[in-house]
């Protein structure tokens, strides 16, 4: 079996339909104007109200992407999840997914779910693309699921909160190929972000450690891209080689210092892509050891100004799912790729798109795509149209940040808990949306479907038979 561009055929994304502005949040937290808009440089945030969790999301985008672009079930011979929204310590989220695929008589799927902070999407993304390169592959997709949902207790870190699921449908002659020769990681035993309370979703966070973690990571993937590039082509790489740059993004004032790192980088291999005002202005930052540049802010301020115009072509694309959903963790990196589809997708057709993935802990994969046409519901823009971002964000529902204080004093007293019945309210769920019914006296959780339309009754199988959707 012929196997060249192997990628990704399809995607789609879900966010829940309830979030909260960042500039109301603010006001409602006490903190100074500014400090979450422009600080951390987000808008709003998604988060799953108390009927919807990972795995009601993870249900939603695999229904959603199977039904748009007309895929049977039966042609699933690899399923991952990348998660770190830990719901059992055992049974993996892939097998609640199973109820889709046991439907069409279709057990024989591998793979389970990944998991390490925001790391495991890429994780099952890179298993999926190296199993269809592999002697293993059957000749049918691999899907990738990145499902999460960012919380954070009281204080400075929750505004950087968010949630998503993403799929990813994964085969050959895709529109969005990986160039698998190009791919270097960087990995650490750090404690910046890790959640060592089994009782409590919320993690331990040193925010400025795990900052400087994930740029230390940044310079180092991009030192070994860079010198694979160049063995390979006998080319230096520079931020000029590729026209797009998708960052994981906890929030978006990250993102612009993760760019201006990769100029600075360029900077000091004297690389041509840096012109002579951009030089001058860097050059008193030419000696700074790397621990003093990752804590000078004059570097920051200098690097970000110099990219700044740069950031805009290449970077800024990618930031319009991140800035209105938060970080979503596994999803974040792959919403940040659905911003640039959407946004770009009638220019891309031969363009490269270098991206970065981060997982506290700590875990980094630089690797790169290349984008081609697609053929039939596999093009670009069709992709650009399932993921239909601008309809999506238009139709949520601004919650005050009260209910989401009060949402999430709900969420924690449920957390790991048993016998309880949700209150079904779907109103704001999409058409199709699955939502959480019950979790049983034995930890069983049940969740029905929001019809697709008032005369479809989708059926769901529970553990113990059949639940009608209504």
């Amino acid at each position: 079996m012929e196997r060249k561009d192997v990628g990704i055929l399809a995607m789609d994304i879900y966010f829940p339909p309830t979030c909260v502005q960042q500039e109301a949040l603010e006001a409602h937290d006490g903190a100074s104007k500014g400090k979450y808009t422009i600080g951390l440089g987000q808008d709003c945030m998604a988060f799953c109200s108390e009927v919807e969790d990972v795995i009601s999301m993870s249900l939603t985008v695999v229904t959603s992407l199977l039904k748009k672009y007309k895929i049977d079930p039966k042609l699933i011979g690899r399923l991952e999840v990348g998660s770190e929204t830990v719901i059992d310590k055992s049974k993996s989220i892939k097998t609640w997914l199973m109820q889709i695929f046991e439907e069409s008589g279709n057990t024989d799927i591998e793979g389970v779910d990944s998991s390490n902070a925001c790391y495991g999407g890429t994780a099952a993304l890179l298993n999926c693309v190296n199993w269809v390169e592999s002697n293993s592959w059957d000749g049918r997709y691999g899907l990738v699921v990145c499902t999460d949902s960012a919380v954070y207790a009281e204080g400075p870190a929750r505004p950087t909160g968010g949630a998503a699921a993403i799929a990813m449908l994964i085969g050959p002659n895709a529109p969005i190929s990986f160039e698998s020769k190009y791919r270097a990681s960087h990995m650490a035993h750090v404690y910046d972000f890790y959640k060592p309370d089994l009782a409590s979703e919320y993690p331990v966070v040193d925010g400025k450690l795990s900052q400087t973690c994930y740029l230390m990571a940044l310079d180092s993937c991009y030192r070994q891209f860079s010198n694979k590039y160049e063995k390979l082509t006998g080319k230096q790489f520079s931020i000029s080689d590729a026209e797009y740059f998708v960052f994981h993004s906890p929030y978006n004032k990250l993102v612009q210092k993760s760019f201006a790192r990769l100029y600075y980088n360029d900077f000091l291999r004297n690389c041509s892509s840096v012109d002579d005002d951009a030089k001058a202005k860097l050059q008193p930052f030419s000696n700074l050891t790397g621990d003093e540049s990752y804590q000078s802010r004059d570097l920051e301020k200098a690097s970000q100004q110099v990219a700044k115009n740069l950031y805009d072509i290449k970077v800024q694309p990618s930031t319009l799912l991140p800035k209105q959903i938060g970080n979503m963790y596994t999803a974040s990196l792959y919403a940040a790729l659905a911003s640039v589809l959407f946004n770009k997708h009638d220019s891309l057709v031969g363009q490269r798109i270098v991206m970065f993935s981060y997982g506290s802990g700590l875990t980094s994969t630089m690797f790169s795509l290349r984008l081609n046409n697609g053929e039939g519901p596999f093009s670009l823009s069709n992709i650009a149209s399932v993921l239909d971002v601008t309809e999506k964000l238009q139709s949520r529902h601004e919650a005050l940040p009260e209910k989401f204080v009060e949402t999430l004093k709900l969420m924690e007293h449920r957390y790991g808990a048993k016998d309880f019945e949700t209150s079904k309210e779907t109103s704001l769920l999409p058409p199709g949306t699955f939502y959480l019914t019950k979790v049983d006296s034995m930890y069983r959780r049940f969740y029905e479907q929001k019809p697709a339309d008032e005369t479809i009754f989708s059926k769901v199988k529970c553990c113990n038979g059949v639940a009608n959707g209504h």
